[in-house]
């Protein structure tokens, strides 16, 4: 695997942070403060872009910033995984730049500077853990991302923002410096090094003959240190996070939070403890049924949530545990389904909440049982959910049916019955979540006591700039679906699968 030592590899985070600076000095100037977020977003993606060909064709970027001491280094590589991840969210973000100009002016949102400001910057710092060559520099971008997205998630400055921003906190910060720290130490301690194997999935850093108990000590404190990811039970920190505004909870569960969790939780299994050395432990199939409880739970408390956004939450909480749940299998059909699920997630998601505010914004409705009629008032809207809602639950064509057929069929290769159940019985609760909010949106009723309305609820401007980005998600949702070749391209460079 030929690599490409190159300090282009830097603009891809810095680019962001740049963004962020030209947000705060267009602060009194609306439309060229919103010009230059849209503006960031996009050279960011094209940077990403330009540097898929070479991973396409089986090398690698790279690129060393500064060794602090031996084995410890701030270091950025990018290879399939990285790519899958980068070129994920720095789309996502161009999408949600427009949006979220449609849903601040449409609620007269106040600090909307600061928003777009920490809205750029968290997506730096997530693209920084999507380029990490080295454990320590994900740390240092996964805390990163902790800080930036506080002042989102307390935007409103009220009593429950203020509690979800601080649970937000307490939560990743507490768990990064009580188990990500000490598994740092011990990672140093047991390879002599804190980078990441370039050398493929199988081997990993750790040398042979390291001891059993101690490996398995640092894989738990891997395991739940990253919280982000949101396997139970430290998961609690999400749904109270929906107190955000819609284009922020769009950043949390589909652009960067929850993705750079369940990412970094993937690149050290794959590329620090390795497939081999995960099988020999039994760590793999421990951590595959211990994220199945999540998948199942979390889609049962899923069903008795009324509030949109909540009920959103779980699933979110549900639907990350399927990428672990992939790469635990260690079978390469399993690892492709699991890592493919990053972008088919990410894409649904994004389109729900997207719908979710513009519903909100709209018509002011939160509640899924108020719902009735919605559909013919807000067709573009209600279509675009019901997509993504098919993606989440495994139809297809569209995309989400891709990652749980390769995720059934690495089951299948590892004889595992349990699992499959756990798939097929999450799909049937998927489906008991979604589709009675389409239903109830096209086939029911009014709320008693509301007039029935007429007329499009779609065609003010803002909410054009909020149905036009979650359409296209929408319908790129499906197109990931019907024309995979390229996402697994990018995924078998990693999997061989």
């Amino acid at each position: 695997m030929h690599t490409m030592i190159s300090g282009k590899l830097l603009l891809v985070p810095l680019i962001p942070m740049a963004t962020a600076l030209l947000v705060m000095a267009a602060r009194r100037k609306p439309n060229l403060r919103e010009t230059f977020s849209i503006a960031g977003a996009a050279l960011t993606f094209l940077i990403v872009l330009s540097l898929l060909p070479r991973v396409l064709a089986g090398g690698t970027w790279s690129y060393e910033l500064v060794t602090l001491y031996p084995g410890i280094a701030v270091k950025f590589h990018l290879d399939g995984l990285g790519m899958l991840f980068a070129g994920t969210s720095s789309f996502l973000w161009i999408a949600a730049a427009l949006y979220s100009i449609g849903y601040l002016r449409g609620l007269k949102e106040h600090a909307q500077t600061r928003f777009y400001c920490c809205y750029a910057l968290s997506v730096g710092a997530g693209l920084g853990v999507a380029l990490s060559g080295s454990l320590f520099t994900l740390y240092l971008c996964y805390e990163m991302i902790s800080i930036f997205t506080y002042p989102l998630v307390m935007h409103h400055q009220d009593e429950r923002g203020y509690y979800g921003g601080r649970k937000y906190l307490i939560y990743l910060m507490f768990t990064s410096k009580a188990f990500l720290l000490p598994a740092l130490a011990l990672t140093y301690v047991l390879c002599g090094t804190l980078d990441f194997s370039v050398s493929g999935i199988m081997h990993g850093s750790f040398p042979p003959g390291s001891d059993t108990t101690l490996v398995t000590v640092t894989f738990l404190l891997f395991l739940f240190g990253f919280a982000k990811a949101g396997i139970m039970p430290l998961h609690t920190w999400l749904p109270d996070a929906m107190v955000a505004p819609t284009p922020v909870s769009a950043l949390l569960h589909a652009v960067v939070v929850v993705t750079a969790g369940v990412f970094s939780l993937c690149r050290v299994m794959l590329s620090l403890f390795g497939v081999q050395l995960l099988s020999q432990t039994g760590l793999g199939l421990f951590t595959a049924y211990f994220v199945s409880f999540t998948i199942i739970v979390a889609s049962v408390i899923a069903l008795t949530r009324t509030d949109l956004k909540a009920r959103l939450a779980y699933s979110t909480v549900s639907q990350l545990s399927y990428i672990v749940l992939g790469v635990a299998l260690l079978t390469p059909r399993a690892i492709t389904g699991g890592l493919l699920h990053i972008t088919n997630h990410a894409f649904a998601k994004i389109t729900l909440f997207f719908c979710a505010g513009a519903i909100a914004v709209a018509s002011g409705k939160k509640d899924i049982r108020e719902f009735g009629g919605l559909g013919y008032r807000m067709p573009f809207t209600m279509i675009a959910f019901a997509l993504a809602s098919l993606s989440l639950i495994g139809i297809p064509p569209a995309s989400g049916f891709v990652s749980k057929w390769f995720l059934s069929m690495g089951a299948t290769d590892g004889h595992n019955v349990v699992i499959l159940a756990v798939l097929m019985t999450s799909s049937l609760l998927n489906a008991g979540y979604f589709v009675p909010i389409v239903l109830t949106a096209f086939f029911g009723s009014p709320p008693v006591g509301e007039p029935v309305a007429s007329g499009s609820l779609e065609r003010a401007p803002f909410i054009v700039l909020m149905v036009a980005p979650l359409c296209i998600c929408a319908l790129i949702s499906v197109l990931l679906g019907i024309f995979p070749d390229l996402l697994l391209r990018i995924v078998r460079l990693m999997t061989g699968g």
